[in-house]
């Protein structure tokens, strides 16, 4: 299993680098032990937390629920709980 995923009973863990106001929002890689992923919102009152969240939850097909942010808030790097995705559907649709 990859540094920046872990699977733990029904939820997958990530670890994601996140790039605030860049032009389009999208997966670019890693950076380091994370997923990298640019969002086009800026990290002013929470909207790239927000963005983040929804672009999971868009590209994954799940219910905004099902994606948590669970570490990160005001950091860059940030952890993410995904409830109703398998670990091999998320590398597929992510492109690993």
């Amino acid at each position: 299993m990859a540094d920046w995923l872990r699977e733990s009973g029904a939820a997958l863990t990530l670890c994601v680098h996140v790039q605030p106001a860049a032009k389009r929002s999208e997966v670019v890689g890693l950076h380091g032990d994370a997923l990298k992923v640019r969002l086009a919102a800026p990290a002013i009152d929470g909207r790239a937390n927000a963005a983040l969240l929804d672009f999971f939850a868009q590209r994954l097909g799940l219910a905004r629920s099902l994606v948590e942010l669970k570490s990160g808030h005001k950091s860059r790097r940030k952890v993410l709980t995904l409830r109703g995705v398998s670990a091999d559907a998320l590398r597929r649709l992510l492109g690993q």
